[in-house]
């Protein structure tokens, strides 16, 4: 294995070892307020708790056996690293951690009675399931374009949560605003990275594969492929194209599913501005 791979692989080792430690210290934190928070409050947050497990966990299962899902190229010799498992537990993941998003969603609307977070809270999972739908037509094809699709819709949900939490800001109270605030940013970031980087990525390659006469599986043979076919490449050439967002992925992603678990409640005040509920 070359040095670069080995030090990335370890990066994402060391990584998904840490947010295990963290979704376990998150658990220990959350039992420990079992009683002394409301109990629907406590409900919501350990359900929270286990769909951010499944997403920690998946994670952690592909940082440790990383694919390169198109050119079916893993790290190590083994079927846990073919791409139709490392896609199925990416799809499961990647609904648990959507499912986090439309529950707070759906917290939000109910406190502010405002009507678009609860469309948002309604959109936002239909939108995940179809890109994941997108996400397998690549991955079973080897076309790009699904790809493009896929990461498109993940900006589209990421912008509409966005929206609905800068829609909680005029009636947002002062304690509240520093935290809305961070969170506005950080979507806004992640949108930016998914329309000037990921989907621009997808739709190069896609073009590249058309202007060469790439030649694309059908879904039958896609999944075939995806089962017995894996090539083991420790080359940094071949996988520093996706260093950047897998390793962004696997550590910024997963430390915002584990906030979820701990981000506060919201109540309304009689004035109708939206306060922490402490």
């Amino acid at each position: 294995m070359s040095t670069e791979v080995l030090v990335w692989w370890f990066f994402l080792c060391l990584v998904s070892t840490l947010n295990v430690l963290a979704l376990t210290y998150s658990a220990r934190t959350l039992w420990h307020k079992q009683g002394k928070i409301p109990s629907d409050v406590y409900a919501s947050r350990r359900l929270q708790l286990i769909l951010s497990a499944g997403y920690v966990l998946g994670c952690a299962f592909r940082s440790a056996l990383p694919v390169y899902d198109i050119q079916r190229i893993c790290l190590f010799d083994s079927w846990l690293s073919s791409v139709i498992v490392g896609r199925s537990v990416a799809t499961v993941a990647e609904l648990c951690f959507v499912t986090q998003w439309a529950l707070l969603l759906h917290e939000v609307s109910l406190v502010t009675q405002i009507r678009a977070s609860r469309m948002a809270a309604i959109a936002v999972l239909p939108l995940i399931a179809i890109a994941e739908s997108c996400s397998w037509y690549s991955v079973l094809t080897t076309s790009n374009l699904g790809h493009v699709f896929e990461e498109t819709l993940w900006g589209i949900a990421a912008t509409i949560l966005v929206a609905s939490l800068l829609s909680l800001w005029s009636r947002a109270s002062n304690e509240l605003r520093p935290l809305l605030l961070c969170m506005c940013l950080t979507g806004a970031v992640y949108v930016i990275f998914m329309f000037m980087v990921d989907v621009p990525m997808y739709w190069t390659r896609w073009n590249f594969d058309e202007s060469h006469g790439r030649h694309y599986l059908s879904i039958a043979q896609g999944l075939s492929d995806t089962a017995v076919r894996w090539q083991v490449s420790h080359n940094w050439q071949v996988w520093r194209g996706e260093v950047l967002w897998m390793s962004l992925y696997f550590s910024i992603a997963v430390w915002l599913s584990i906030a979820c678990i701990h981000t506060p409640a919201l109540k309304r005040h009689k004035n109708g501005e939206i306060r922490i509920h402490n």
